[in-house]
């Protein structure tokens, strides 16, 4: 009964979570609780914007904000309506990476999220997402799909506070483009002064940049692993906010284009990636077949005594449990296959999310989350004598999206000019210098070589 009741799409929970109350004209249908929606979707922006579930409790805390369980209490809901609640401020930090986590929030409805192994059993345990039953679109949405997702990449990565009690929202975006590893922050907000061995003093300025932490880690443990890929934060903020203002300027201008483009991309990296799928269906299929001829074989060599029982079962067992695995796998493709045969809205979505904003002039984190997927960061190239450095910005859905490069003006290529003429001065200059120090050094050994004549 409760499972044909969670398998036909009924919810298996008996009340509504926070944000939701039960329609009085129907009692299986959720509406939204504006009041509860309110904090609800304020918890979604400020995880977002980088606040932790701990650092959120204490905001709503301090605000003096009713807890769940006293709200709910108050109005004759949730488990705990019969129990005294000494304290009906306090918010848990579990409770707020409970709602974040939940797929309620979006419209879903979510059955047989924990269960147990019989009747015996006290304690339930928690069933893989995979093997979760959902229903989608069952309910209204507290918070749209796009920042239920951002919600959940922002909580992937931890990010440490300074000595301001902020933390850098770019952690978790920046990767090494060599060895994909995640860049460190190194974050020093206020100037330090220092004192050298002869009394000197000078005054470090403050510190804000990314790394490879990888080649971080390496040096620690005195190995070479990676290079540096430094590069400050202010410059990485400066290209973000190029880029978004960019693109998001061609998808107002030229939104038709845009579009096309978008899915002109999207269905050759589309194509490519469902041959490749289509052909390890293919491998897997036949290595399916070859398995059962096989457990075939080995059936009939037990059958007429040449095999033994144990041996056939080891064997047999073995074979099995590749075929598991293939199917789980061929299984998994066909729906990667699927999911590449429907997913054509990709510029849609994105087009959504530039039309949420009026105002591109200041990069926010909550911009940050919802523009950038990833940034991968090069290691600096001054072969050139000037430094040089690739930075590769992916957009969320549409991916590194070039848009045409407009023509220099003038006064860039007068800029680009008079650079180059001076790194050619600089050049000559490091040249003559390097003579001079050399003739310099080869005159002091000369006269070192007569002096020790002399002496002989």
């Amino acid at each position: 009964m409760f499972k044909t009741k969670g398998n036909s799409g009924k919810r298996t929970t008996n009340h509504a979570i926070y944000g939701y109350v039960k329609d009085p004209n129907d009692r299986t249908k959720w509406l939204i609780d504006e009041e509860a929606a309110a904090n609800v979707r304020r918890i979604f922006h400020m995880t977002i914007e980088g606040m932790g579930p701990h650092q959120i409790a204490r905001q709503f805390n301090s605000e003096k904000i009713y807890c769940p369980a006293y709200y709910l209490a108050q109005r004759g809901q949730g488990t705990t309506k019969t129990k005294v609640i000494n304290d009906p401020y306090l918010w848990a930090g579990g409770s707020v990476s409970g709602f974040i986590s939940k797929p309620e929030y979006m419209g879903d409805t979510v059955n047989f999220r924990w269960q147990k192994e019989s009747y015996k059993d006290r304690r339930p345990k928690k069933v893989p997402e995979n093997e979760q039953v959902v229903f989608k679109n069952t309910h209204p949405a507290i918070v749209d799909r796009e920042t239920w997702h951002t919600a959940q990449r922002c909580r992937k990565t931890i990010r440490r506070t300074d000595t301001l009690g902020e933390a850098n929202p770019l952690t978790g975006l920046l990767f090494c483009a060599d060895c994909e590893a995640k860049l460190y922050n190194k974050r020093k907000p206020n100037p330090s002064v220092r004192t050298t061995a002869d009394g000197k003093t000078y005054t470090r300025a403050p510190e804000d940049s990314y790394s490879c932490s990888s080649h971080r880690l390496a040096e620690l443990k005195y190995t070479r692993k990676c290079t540096g890929h430094y590069i400050q934060t202010a410059v990485v903020r400066e290209l973000v906010l190029g880029a978004i203002q960019r693109v998001s300027g061609f998808v107002y201008e030229h939104e038709t284009e845009f579009v096309r483009q978008v899915r002109e991309d999207s269905s050759i990296q589309h194509e490519a990636a469902v041959k490749a799928h289509r052909k390890q269906l293919a491998k897997n299929e036949k290595r399916h077949a070859e398995l059962d001829n096989i457990i075939r074989g080995l059936y009939e060599d037990k059958i007429n005594g040449v095999l033994s029982a144990k041996k056939f079962e080891t064997l047999s067992a073995g074979y099995e449990s590749e075929q598991e695995l293939l199917e789980q796998q061929t299984e998994e493709l066909r729906v990667d296959i699927k999911t590449f045969e429907v997913d054509s809205d990709k510029a849609d979505k994105f087009i959504g999310i530039v039309k949420k904003y009026t105002d591109f002039t200041e990069l926010t984190a909550p911009m940050l989350h919802e523009f950038i997927e990833k940034i991968l960061v090069h290691e600096a190239d001054k072969s050139s004598g000037e430094r040089v450095q690739r930075v590769e910005i992916y957009l969320n859905f549409i991916g590194r999206f070039d848009l045409p490069e407009p023509e220099p003006t003038p006064e860039e290529i007068q800029e680009y000019e008079e650079r180059g003429a001076k790194r050619e001065k600089r050049r000559i200059y490091d040249q003559r210098w390097k003579a001079k120090k050399k003739r310099k050094q080869e005159e002091a050994e000369q006269l070192n070589e007569k002096a020790e004549n002399i002496t002989a």
